[in-house]
């Protein structure tokens, strides 16, 4: 008995269908882990700490699951800001100033952070001359114009392929009409 061997499409299908299982996996496991830390579930956080396409998330199979994660966060939440309603006014500005000193120190050091990458910056610009930057700017070019006869002749294939796929799906149609009626002709028929 011999084994059918794989064309190449059979095996970009199996690797995609892998691939596809593993970022399913992936989105879901990030889900549990942001639902016990706590974090805000939202399609677009999930996407993001799982590190995939926004599509994904809304996909089949995983829209659900962050939906009802949704659903349970905004449940427990209710739960407690019921609970948190008696905070004393006291406490709550307390809160108030402990947020404040933490946005404070936090713009500070982003001030000092942005500063110091704008003196980085002004020092690496400083040490590339204009004949290393213009070389840098027609490699850039080129690679634009590769890229962009790439994606003509990707869009071209494309599109012979949909009109190849609307031909065949065509005669695929002709083709169950024409059995339909020889179906009726042949139960006409006396035997």
């Amino acid at each position: 008995m011999s084994q059918a061997k794989r064309t190449p499409g059979d095996v970009l299908r199996a690797s995609r269908k892998k691939d596809s299982q593993t970022k399913r996996a992936k989105v879901l496991a990030t889900l549990e882990a942001m639902a016990e830390r706590g974090e805000t579930i939202s399609f677009t956080a999930v996407a993001r700490a799982a590190g995939v396409s926004n599509w994904l998330v809304y996909a089949e199979g995983v829209r659900e699951q962050i939906e009802a994660a949704m659903k349970n966060q905004a449940k427990a939440g209710r739960r407690k800001s019921q609970a948190g309603a008696d905070a004393s006014a006291a406490s709550l500005a307390t809160d108030l100033a402990l947020v404040r000193e933490e946005n404070k120190a936090l713009r500070e050091e982003r001030d000092r952070l942005k500063k110091a990458v704008q003196r980085s910056l002004g020092a690496q610009l400083d040490q590339a001359g204009t004949k290393e930057l213009t070389a840098r700017i027609d490699e850039l070019l080129a690679a634009v114009e590769r890229l962009t006869v790439e994606r003509d002749e990707i869009r071209a294939e494309r599109d012979e392929l949909r009109r190849k796929l609307t031909e065949t799906e065509d005669d695929l149609a002709a083709a169950r009409e024409a059995g339909k009626r020889m179906m009726r002709h042949v139960n006409r028929v006396p035997q």
